[in-house]
């Protein structure tokens, strides 16, 4: 026979284990693949872009530079702070013309962004770098250009 005071104790043993479970929550917004798939470079213009998965969650600070689509989970436990465990970052930049220059997948691994996918026109420029550039002017220094 169960008594009273078992009861309540069996109860408030569940409660305390049901309280510890961790409460996950979502905040903002990824395209799923399928409808990123969809999005052609070097075709697709920004209002295709704006149909085929939505408005950005948001915009480079340049007219036309670039929107952005960050997603990220969260776990919340008990009395501890939330912890975020995921994080998920969707870029798409756009020429002057207003089309697809690249669409880039970004990921937080263990504090680190990294890249899990890309996608980017060939626009023929070689990146080069800062060093390289000063080094490469110092030849086509003339006199003459001090003296004008």
């Amino acid at each position: 026979m169960i008594t009273i005071r078992s009861f309540v104790i069996a109860l408030s043993l569940s409660l305390a284990l049901t309280a510890c479970a961790p409460v996950y929550r979502h905040h903002g917004y990824i395209p799923p693949d399928d409808a990123l798939s969809q999005v052609v470079v070097g075709q697709t213009s920004q209002a295709e872009v704006e149909s085929l998965i939505g408005r950005p969650t948001s915009k480079g600070l340049l007219e036309g530079s670039g929107w952005y689509y960050v997603g990220s989970r969260w776990r919340h436990y008990g009395a501890m702070p939330p912890q975020e465990i995921d994080r998920e970052v969707v870029a798409i930049n756009f020429t002057p013309q207003g089309t697809v220059a690249n669409v880039e997948r970004f990921g937080l691994e263990q504090g680190r962004i990294v890249v899990l996918s890309r996608r980017v026109t060939d626009s023929g420029i070689t990146s080069i770098s800062a060093l390289r550039q000063a080094l490469g002017t110092l030849g086509n220094i003339t006199a003459g250009r001090f003296i004008d």
